[in-house]
C-alpha cells in the first residue's frame, strides 16, 4: 500500500477529520507570501515601507490611503483562484470525510472551492464593514475604489474584516479551532509544518489516533507525525481523492 492509499484509508476510517491549511497552500494557488524577499523589495521600492510596516493596525489606522492602495493592488487583484488540493477538500467534505477546515489566508480559497465548515482565523477580504454603523461591503466595492472606500452613510473608511500584523486571533475562534482540533481524530497539516505559525498552539490540543502531514517542504518535526508526504497539496490531496488523481470537470471552479 503506497502512502495515498495508506491516506485514503485512513480518511475513509476515521469519524471525525480536521483539516489545517497552510501557507504552502496560497502559494500554490499563486499568492507569494508577503515576507517573500521579491515581494517586500518590490514593495519598499514602491512605497517606502516594508509590507509588514504596511499591512499594520498602526498603518491602516495612520496612513489610511497608503494602506488602501497597497491592499487593492496586492491583496485584491488578481483575484486568487483556489488550487486543486482546495477542490480535494471540498470533494472530501461533500463525502462527509472532512469535518472542519482551518486556514489562515485571507482569501477564503477553501470557501470558494466549496468547503462549508470553515474556521478562517485571518478573516477574508470578503468581509468587510463600516466600524460605525456596521453596515457590510464586499470585496469588489473595496476593489473597485478609487481612494480610501468610505461607507455610503457614515463617510468613515470601510474597515476589511482581516487580521493586520500586530493583532490578535479573535478569542472566540481560536476557542472554536481548539474544540475542533480536541475533537478530531484525524488531523491534515496541509502545506504546513507543526511548529508554523498556523500549527503552533493549536497541535497541542489534537489527541486523536491520526496526524497526517502532506507539504512539499520537508521539516525535521515531521518525524512526529504519523504519516508525511512530501509533495504539493495541489498535486497529492487530488491523487487521494480520485484514483486518478484528476480533479473532475463537474467540480465546481470560481472563474
Amino acid at each position: 500500500m503506497n502512502k495515498y492509499e495508506m491516506i485514503r484509508d485512513i480518511l475513509d476510517k476515521s469519524s471525525y477529520t480536521v483539516a489545517m491549511c497552510g501557507t504552502d497552500m496560497m502559494k500554490e494557488s499563486g499568492m507569494p507570501s508577503l515576507r517573500a524577499p521579491e515581494i517586500a523589495y518590490q514593495v519598499e521600492k514602491e512605497y517606502g515601507y516594508s509590507p509588514e510596516e504596511i499591512f499594520s493596525s498602526v498603518f491602516y489606522t495612520n496612513r489610511t490611503e497608503t494602506f488602501f492602495n497597497y491592499y487593492r493592488k496586492y491583496m485584491l487583484m488578481p483575484p486568487l483562484q483556489p488550487s486543486d488540493g482546495f477542490y480535494a477538500l471540498a470533494e472530501l467534505e461533500k463525502r462527509g470525510k472532512l469535518q472542519c477546515s482551518i486556514a489562515n489566508n485571507v482569501h477564503n480559497l477553501p470557501g470558494r472551492a466549496g468547503c462549508t465548515k470553515i474556521l478562517n482565523l485571518h478573516g477574508t477580504i470578503y468581509d468587510n464593514e463600516c466600524p460605525r454603523c456596521g453596515k457590510k461591503y464586499s470585496m469588489e466595492y473595496m476593489r473597485d475604489s478609487k481612494k480610501v472606500p468610505l461607507c455610503e452613510d457614515c463617510m468613515v473608511p470601510v474597515r476589511p474584516k482581516v487580521l493586520l500584523f500586530g493583532e490578535q486571533v479573535d478569542n472566540q475562534m481560536m476557542t472554536t479551532a481548539v474544540g475542533e482540533i480536541s475533537k478530531a481524530e484525524v488531523l491534515l497539516l496541509l502545506g504546513t509544518s507543526i511548529n508554523s505559525g498556523l500549527c503552533d498552539g493549536y497541535v497541542q490540543y489534537f489527541h486523536g489516533k491520526t496526524m497526517i502531514i502532506i507539504s512539499a517542504s520537508k521539516h525535521f518535526m515531521d518525524e512526529k507525525a504519523d504519516v508525511a508526504l512530501h509533495e504539493e497539496v495541489k498535486t497529492a490531496l487530488p491523487k487521494i481523492v480520485w484514483p486518478d488523481g484528476r480533479v473532475p470537470d463537474s467540480a465546481e471552479k470560481t472563474e
